[in-house]
């Protein structure tokens, strides 16, 4: 009799325990990501500087290297050359602008003073006729004078823009971090060449993760954007350690379960991708396994 009731013991235990854990199970698996963003150089040359490890924490907009941009400051001294000798070009003209109006000054006082004189006798009307004659040619002088004046315009508004083209340049030969993170993968050394669009490094924000898990149709009515839910993480063999997640994004398609989850017969299954936000304490890693549970309200 006593070794009957405690089997019967043994047993109601063991189906306690048994529903104490099937009401624990997780209700979706995945794991975590981040969004990685890969930097790469808007430059050609050889890298100069480029102070980064793998493993560093950047902030945004932080200096990072420089690509060689000795060619671009030789060139960008050549184009400032020619914007002076464009800019010395026009003060000549203006000199030779204010010789011509002198003249004319010159000219006017002079034909007044013939018109007195022919008045009276004194003066003919040839020497008029080529007083204006010359007032003439000055005008046509000063004329031709002034169209070069949109020649040098137009070459000095070119010169501008190949020099701030070559600015432009210069400061793409700076590499400035653009984003706040934790730097990845690095893909370069110092006085490595590189050219327009090659990787430098990755990089990506791990302050925050994204848990990607997988539910199935049945359970999508119960989870929506802004939920709080259970994350699981494995702490040690045994024991997992649980953390707060927010749900951020829920799937409107239905894909093929990943590969990588459960069993094939699960993985035939069609079931919706949901992202839950987690606050990296600095434990969680790219790729690492995670499950959630789901709260109820």
């Amino acid at each position: 009799m006593e070794n009957h009731f405690t089997a019967v013991m043994i047993s109601l235990v063991f189906l306690g325990s048994s529903c104490t854990n099937s009401k624990d199970q997780p209700d979706a698996y995945g794991s975590f990501e981040a969004t990685e963003v890969t930097i790469s150089s808007l430059a050609n040359g050889k890298i100069m500087v480029f102070n980064l490890e793998e493993g560093q924490l950047l902030d945004s907009n932080q200096f990072i290297g420089i690509v060689d941009t000795t060619d671009l400051h030789l060139k960008k001294m050549q184009i400032t050359e020619q914007k002076n000798a464009s800019a010395s070009r026009k003060e000549d003209l203006t000199a030779q602008i204010a010789i011509q109006e002198q003249n004319r000054e010159n000219l006017l006082v002079e034909k007044n003073r013939v018109i007195k004189l022919l008045k009276d006798g004194a003066a003919t009307q040839k020497q008029l006729d080529d007083i204006k004659s010359g007032l003439n040619l000055i005008d046509k002088q000063v004329s031709s004078i002034k169209t070069q004046f949109k020649g040098i315009g137009d070459q000095t508004g070119s010169i501008e823009q190949q020099i701030a083209q070559v600015r432009e340049l210069i400061k793409n030969a700076y590499i400035i971090n653009p984003v706040k993170g934790t730097v990845l993968t690095k893909y370069a050394e110092n006085n490595e060449v590189t050219t327009f669009g090659k990787p430098l490094y990755k990089i990506a924000d791990l302050r925050e993760m994204q848990l990607r898990v997988y539910v199935s149709g049945a359970q999508l009515p119960h989870i929506k954007i802004g939920d709080n839910v259970e994350v699981r993480v494995d702490q040690d063999e045994k024991t997992n350690k649980k953390m707060d997640g927010v749900v951020s994004w829920v799937s409107q398609t239905a894909e093929f379960t990943p590969k990588t989850i459960q069993t094939k017969e699960e993985r035939v299954n069609l079931v919706y991708a949901v992202k839950v936000r987690v606050i990296n304490d600095g434990s969680l890693k790219i790729g690492m396994p995670g499950e959630i549970k789901l709260i109820s309200n």
